[in-house]
């Protein structure tokens, strides 16, 4: 069991580690070179390196400091552990990407990765800066900031992480406008970026979770709901019904799944009646054991 659980540990460095890689890659291969940000702490550090000349990886590192206090409290000790190394390793990333000694990675003109269509750079900067954030977020890591804020507001309210990082970018990006050297034009590439991103983001995030009803009409339920108890680990309600040629009484099984459960379930119900009848609904929000928990808000006290 030990042994299991520290590769699980090693998977989860791996994968962070990878996605802070696309993270930072997406900052310094394609939105820094040219001269294009997206929102969140990391474009504050961006736009404060702009005004102060003080590296990026300096703000980045020192303001996520300060957030760290916060995230080990509310989100969690080993939240806080691997928010520690994704911040470190990015923080190193910076630097050693963001040096002209790398330019070959950047996306300027006569290198491998430049982009003749100005648009382009804006949307793969997106989708790689959402692919490594999610990859992140799903090991259970974050790269501070916006991401730290993102969970914790995530926490307590319905609120998706996407839409908060929205909300929270399009303030970054608005600023850049009043940066010497910076226009509208760079204004609405940072927009089209925060949109990319949070996007995909989205898509990732919620797709991970997303559920769904099944309703299985068979002759041969109690097989059928013995494997969603025994294998799927899913609870499962009969519903009685009634065939409305025949007149007959039977019952239908309702079970709630992630979707990533349903191949399986799918599978063996074709195995054990062919000929039975499945219906599948997407679910969006389902609250209770073994889904998603009930968020109304922080807890406030009743007035006398």
């Amino acid at each position: 069991m030990d042994r299991k659980k520290v590769l699980i540990s090693i998977f989860d460095y791996v994968v962070i580690t990878i996605g802070t890689v696309l993270f930072v890659m997406a900052w310094t291969s394609f939105l820094l070179p040219n001269n294009m940000i997206d929102g969140g702490l990391t474009g504050a550090s961006a736009l404060l390196a702009m005004v102060t000349h003080i590296p990026v990886d300096i703000w980045y590192f020192g303001i996520n400091v300060l957030l760290l206090i916060l995230a080990w409290f509310i989100l969690g000790q080993g939240f806080g552990i691997k928010t520690i190394y994704a911040i470190v390793l990015s923080t190193l990333l910076f630097r050693f990407l963001g040096d002209e000694s790398m330019r070959c990675l950047w996306s300027v003109e006569g290198e491998i990765f430049y982009v003749g269509d100005g648009l382009l750079v804006p949307i793969i900067g997106g989708l790689l800066e959402a692919i490594g954030l999610s990859m992140i977020i799903i090991r259970g890591g974050s790269t501070g900031g916006t991401d730290i804020l993102a969970l914790i507001v995530n926490k307590f309210w319905p609120i998706t992480i996407g839409r908060f990082y929205l909300m929270a970018d399009f303030v970054v990006i608005t600023l850049l406008m009043f940066v010497p050297g910076h226009n509208f034009t760079n204004v609405v590439y940072g927009y089209v970026t925060m949109g990319v991103c949070a996007y995909v983001l989205d898509l990732i995030m919620l797709g991970k979770d997303s559920t769904v009803q099944v309703l299985i009409f068979s002759d041969k339920i109690h097989q059928i709901g013995d494997f969603i108890t025994r294998d799927l680990g899913r609870g499962v309600t009969a519903l009685k019904a009634v065939g409305w040629y025949t007149q007959e009484d039977r019952q239908v099984l309702m079970v709630m799944l992630r979707k990533n459960e349903l191949p399986d379930l799918v599978k063996a119900v074709k195995e054990v009646d062919a000929r039975a009848f499945v219906t599948v609904v997407p679910a969006n929000n389902v609250y209770g054991e073994g889904f998603d928990e009930i968020k109304t808000g922080l807890n406030r006290k009743k007035k006398k």
